[in-house]
Parts: C-alpha cells; sequence; structure tokens
C-alpha cells in the first residue's frame, strides 16, 4: 500500500507526518522552533533553525519506521504563508531572519504606498490589501536597512523564498528554486489573474524580480530529495500548498459557497468563488485557493490575526493560569463574561477593520471581576472575530454558508466550537483529523500523481466529522455582539 509523507512547517513548530492512502494519520514527529520579538511589533524567526528541525522531525519518523519506508511514494509541503526569507543561492543558508507573518515592521511602507494612491493597484492585481502581514512591505524593509543584501539580491548571489520555496530548496540541494501559487499569490508581488509575478508590483516594493522563485501548481513536481541523505533513494516533492489553503482542500471545499475556518495561532477564513477572481471593496480579500492543470480555483478570505495567540497571551505574558486548558477551566466556570470583552488587537485588527493600528484592550472591567470573566472573554473574542469576518465575507459573496467547516489545534475546545456556532449562528463541522493542512497536501500531491483523477474522487472519500449547532437565544446573541461592537469601537479611535 502507498504512503505519503507530509512536512508542515508552522508558525510555531516543524511536524513530519506519515499518511496511508485512506487518509489515515499513521505516525508524526514534532519539534518547536523559538519565536524572536527584537523590537515591539516585530516577529523573528531563525531559518536555519527550521531547517535543522524539519531533518530532525524527518529523522525521527523514519527511524520509527524502517519496515515502511519502501513504501513512501512521495512528499508534499504546508507552510506558514506570509513570513519571507533571504538566503545564500551556493547554500540555501538564511542571510537574515525569516520576517514572520505576524511582524509590522512594513507598516510604515503600506501607509506611504497607501498615501500616494496605491491601493487601488495592489488589490486589483493581487486580491490582498495594503498591509504589513504580507511579504512585500517586510522585503522593502530590508532593501532600505540591508544594503549588502541589496547588492547580493542585484548580482544573483542570494534569493527570495517563502518558507515552502527555502525549504524546497534546501531539499533538492538548490536544484529546485519554485514555489506554489498559493504561497506566491501572499506576497504583494504576484498577479492572481495572470498567475505570475508582477514587474510593477516589484518595481514598487524594491523587490528584484530576478531574485523570486518559478511559479507552479500546488499539485505539480517540485524535484527530488533524499532528505538531506535519509533515503537511499529520492522522493519526489508533490503537494505543495500554503496551510490555510491546504486545509480548505483537505476540507473538501470545491464547490462555490463552500467555507471553512482554521484555528490557529492567527485563524483564516476562506470561502469558494470559483474560477474567476472577485474583488471585493469593503475589506474581504481575494485569495488563489489552489492551482491543479494551469486552472486556478479562487476564495474570498478573512483573516484574523490574534486567535489562539490570545491564550498563550493570558499564560505567557498575564500568567493566568499554568496552561490553555487551565485557561478553559476558568472560562467554563464563569456563567457569562459579565460584561467584560478582551479585545485582542495586539498587532492590529484583521477583516473587517484592517486596522493595524489598533491595540489590544480588556473592556467592562468592574470590582466583580475575576480571572473567570477574562479567561472567558477571551474565548470569546475569537468567536467574535469569526462571526465579523465570515459577515463580512458572506455579504460579498452574497451567499450565506449555512455551514462552515473547521479544523486546527483549538477545535479540541468543544467550548470554543459551540461559542463559534453560536455567535457566527452556522452549523460547525469540525473534522475529526487533526491534521488538515499536511493532508491538504498530500491530497494535492496525489491529485498530481494521479493516485486521484479528479476532485470528484477526493470529494467521495467518507471523513468523520463532529457538528456544532447553534443553540444560544437570538436576543443573547445580539445583546453579546452590541458588547462586542463597542469594545471594539473603542480601540478604533
Amino acid at each position: 500500500m502507498p504512503l505519503f509523507l507530509a512536512l508542515d512547517q508552522s508558525t510555531s513548530a516543524t511536524k513530519a507526518l506519515l499518511f496511508d492512502a485512506e487518509g489515515r494519520s499513521l505516525d508524526r514527529e514534532a519539534c518547536d522552533h523559538q519565536q524572536h520579538y527584537p523590537q515591539p511589533g516585530w516577529v523573528e524567526h531563525d531559518a536555519e533553525e527550521i531547517w535543522r528541525n524539519t531533518l530532525t522531525v524527518l529523522s525521527a519518523l523514519l527511524s520509527r519506521q524502517t519496515a515502511r519506508v519502501a513504501d513512501i511514494v512521495s512528499l508534499s509541503i504546508t507552510n506558514q504563508r506570509e513570513t519571507i526569507v533571504v538566503f545564500e543561492r551556493d547554500t540555501g543558508k538564511p542571510l537574515h531572519p525569516a520576517i514572520v507573518w505576524q511582524c509590522r515592521r512594513g507598516d510604515t511602507f503600506c501607509a506611504e504606498h497607501a498615501a500616494a494612491g496605491r491601493e487601488p493597484l495592489v488589490h486589483k492585481k493581487t486580491g490582498l490589501k495594503l498591509d504589513a502581514y504580507f511579504s512585500a512591505s517586510k522585503l522593502q524593509w530590508l532593501v532600505r536597512h540591508r544594503p549588502d543584501l541589496v547588492a547580493k539580491l542585484a548580482d544573483g548571489s542570494a534569493l527570495i523564498g517563502t518558507i515552502d520555496a527555502h525549504l524546497i530548496y534546501r531539499l533538492t540541494q538548490g536544484r529546485v528554486f519554485a514555489t506554489d501559487s498559493t504561497n506566491a499569490s501572499r506576497t504583494l508581488l504576484f498577479d492572481i489573474t495572470r498567475l505570475c509575478w508582477d514587474q510593477d508590483l516589484c518595481d514598487l516594493w524594491q523587490v528584484p524580480i530576478r531574485a523570486l522563485p518559478e511559479v507552479r501548481d500546488s499539485s505539480a513536481h517540485f524535484g527530488d530529495t533524499t532528505l538531506d541523505g535519509l533515503l537511499a533513494q529520492p522522493l519526489p516533492i508533490r503537494g505543495v500548498m500554503g496551510d490555510s489553503q491546504a486545509s480548505l482542500f483537505a476540507q473538501r471545499c470545491f464547490a462555490p459557497g463552500a467555507a471553512k475556518v482554521t484555528f490557529g495561532t492567527g485563524s483564516s477564513l476562506l470561502l469558494n468563488i470559483g474560477d474567476r477572481p472577485r474583488f471585493s471593496e469593503k475589506g474581504v480579500l481575494t485569495a488563489l485557493a489552489w492551482t491543479h492543470g494551469g486552472v486556478p480555483t479562487y476564495a474570498f478570505e478573512g483573516i484574523i490575526i490574534s486567535s489562539a495567540s490570545t491564550l498563550t497571551w493570558l499564560r505567557d505574558q498575564l500568567g493566568l493560569a499554568a496552561d490553555v486548558p487551565a485557561i478553559e477551566q476558568l472560562a467554563v466556570a464563569a456563567p457569562d463574561n459579565g460584561g467584560v470583552y478582551l479585545v485582542p488587537a495586539f498587532t492590529g485588527l484583521g477583516l473587517p477593520h484592517w486596522n493595524p493600528a489598533a491595540r489590544a484592550a480588556i473592556t467592562g472591567l468592574s470590582s466583580h471581576s475575576d480571572r473567570r470573566h477574562i479567561a472567558r472573554a477571551a474565548f470569546e473574542s475569537i468567536a467574535f472575530q469569526i462571526r465579523d469576518a465570515l459577515a463580512a465575507m458572506r455579504g460579498e459573496a452574497q451567499v450565506q454558508s449555512a455551514v462552515i467547516h473547521g479544523d486546527g489545534g483549538p477545535t479540541a475546545s468543544k467550548f470554543l466550537m459551540q461559542l463559534c456556532a453560536d455567535l457566527a449562528g452556522a452549523e460547525l463541522r469540525v473534522s475529526d483529523m487533526a491534521d488538515c493542512s499536511p493532508y491538504g497536501a498530500v491530497l494535492a500531491g496525489q491529485l498530481g500523481l494521479v493516485v486521484h483523477r479528479s476532485l470528484d474522487s477526493i470529494a467521495a472519500q467518507v471523513r468523520p466529522e463532529t457538528v456544532y449547532r447553534p443553540a444560544l437565544p437570538q436576543e443573547r446573541v445580539e445583546a453579546l455582539v452590541a458588547g462586542w461592537n463597542r469594545s471594539v469601537r473603542s480601540v478604533l479611535q
């Protein structure tokens, strides 16, 4: 029976996973990497540490699966999007810490371009907003502050890639310098209609187009790898997708109107809008969902910048409890939020506000408030943001989306999932598969390998899921939403 290896490089960890042909996860290995915060609002990763961790998790998994190694037919990759790496052409080694999607150092450049009236041009080509969340302003910051890198990029001795491109380069020992269309489309340098890097955008952000990788279909062949010598025979790299799009694929949201939310450090909502791009004037992003056979599928996207990271902030920064499960116990112990709301604008707010200047606040505190109310307000903040983003997306797509598919680590919290169903007013179907993103990349690879001949073949697979239905009375929902809206307005002023 053929087996499929997957690499899931996320914001907090690197995971290797082994799947069988039916999508069952047979083994997994994970290794966290350090988060670096050089200044307030700045976030970096050590790309060399990520590379070492990649080899560590692959080696650990394969050492346990020696009897099955010969059955592995491909490696697929899914990754944190928007995080950018500049690295040496000769060695693949990073020349600067990876600048993470959460990093706000590009805010000034985005504001300058917005003031110059360039946002319509950027939006029309990329489907995105002028926001430091995306990669281009991070690169412009490097151009302005690291003249040594500018010289290396100009003479071709340095290359630019999202995390997938960097890992593919290292895994193929420099033979393949390529990314997939979903990752390329998150940079503010890629025209999602023409499906290519755009010279005007590269000039705008001062990025040399020659330093960018070749863009391939999500289901394409990305070279062969021995995993830096771990294997005697090379594996093809097949199936590369940004993590949010990969989970959309795994959730089989193949029809226009199908929607999913991936819960994580931040959260991403995607709603399939078909094979033609549509552009919103109300802050909803247009994303490439995937490409196969040169044919694109598009989606509307809502970005929530601070989701599960709000809970870790309560744990690490406030010391509210020893771990996230203990914070949940506090939240469940409170019968309601007691009028307390937490707006987690630690690095601004995403859809529908897109306000990078907003900062977090806890409102409604009284002498009766305690840890339980703050903990509950943190959980509710995730659900409120899901509601706000989904409402904006539904309005633009002109669909109701009575069903939402959910995945990601936080879906283990039944309390949070019920809150999301209640406040979003939609049935939430949570995949019982813990690793949707890596499996989505595997499915894309299987499509390229013709293990599956069509999306219909993938859709026919039965996947267990847990269903949450709205249960909170509508008048209670409206009262809670009114309090949330007041709190959000207070941080937007």
